[in-house]
């Protein structure tokens, strides 16, 4: 059955996005590099799905790296590919996919950037507790720092999430899949002065049920968490590192590997599907380990 590409294009994202459950994010992701590649062949005059080759995926590869595109985007862009030739192969709308014997451009894995304990303490000590803002900005990051929740599952938190008594909250991660992450007593307490006693200092509606809440009333943006978040970094005087939400996530998987948590455990509390990519936490936990040996050990 031959297929238009860009009708295949469509047929692609509408699977990814019903079936799969991808996010907004993901999706742009997907549909960027896909638009490339397609308009790539459409200017070589393939009009049908069946009709791209493996010797035309490897040229505009090709053609990514002469414009000096990084071996990770270009790592991701060939998965992209993967996944759309694959879906049209299952589907029968191709008798053989043209990207199966293509190999990807090698990684050097770089290990994730993390905050210190002491420099997470003093970040998560910037907020000015004696303002409803700053009660919700400290039960914010502490929140994310107790759970290692994604910035978009932390902004995305409701009310019927959240249950303090049994010291839980539940999120619905990538792929809606929802996992429940323990709640540790310091972020417990915070969070639940600000549900108690400050979060109607932001309501609007009275039906809203987002738990961070900006001053007009609404749900708090990725964005404007980002940009809390950068303030409180250069109040605490760590503005020179490139923080980010994603680098409290780092640090909570990193400093609870250090204190002795199950590899399990974390992959489950990150919601991580494999376990390879939880991995990577030990590997910095070892790293820290040597320098803070060669740093103190009067004979290193």
């Amino acid at each position: 059955m031959s297929l238009p590409l860009d009708q295949g294009y469509d047929i692609f994202l509408s699977y990814l996005k019903v079936e799969r459950h991808l996010s907004p994010n993901t999706l742009l992701a997907y549909s960027n590099d896909l638009a490339g590649l397609l308009d790539f062949f459409v200017k070589r005059n393939y009009k049908k799905c069946d009709e791209p080759t493996t010797e035309a995926v490897i040229d505009y590869l090709l053609i990514l790296s002469d414009k000096k595109i990084s071996p990770k985007s270009r790592a991701r862009a060939l998965a992209s590919f993967r996944a759309f030739f694959r879906y049209l192969f299952n589907q029968k709308y191709i008798e053989s996919d043209p990207t199966a014997m293509i190999e990807g451009p090698k990684l050097v894995r770089s290990l994730p950037d993390i905050l210190g304990v002491d420099e997470v303490d003093t970040l998560l000590a910037q907020p000015d507790l004696k303002t409803s803002k700053g009660i919700r900005d400290k039960a914010m990051l502490e929140t994310l720092y107790a759970t290692g929740l994604r910035v978009t599952e932390l902004v995305s938190l409701v009310l019927d999430n959240i249950n303090l008594e049994s010291g839980y909250i539940r999120t619905v991660g990538k792929g809606r899949k929802q996992r429940v992450v323990p709640i540790g007593e310091v972020a417990n307490q915070i969070l639940r002065n600000y549900l108690d006693n400050h979060r109607s200092s932001f309501i609007k509606d009275p039906l809203e049920q987002s738990v961070f809440l900006t001053v007009r009333g609404k749900k708090m943006s990725r964005q404007g968490f980002w940009k809390l978040l950068g303030d409180y970094a250069k109040k605490a005087g760590i503005s020179h590192k490139a923080i980010s939400p994603h680098k409290l996530r780092h640090s909570f998987a990193t400093h609870l590997l250090e204190g002795g948590a199950d590899l399990r455990v974390v992959q489950a509390m990150l919601g991580h599907a494999d376990i390879t990519t939880t991995q990577i936490y030990t590997q910095v936990s070892q790293k820290r380990m040597i320098g803070l040996y060669k740093k103190h050990h009067p004979r290193a």
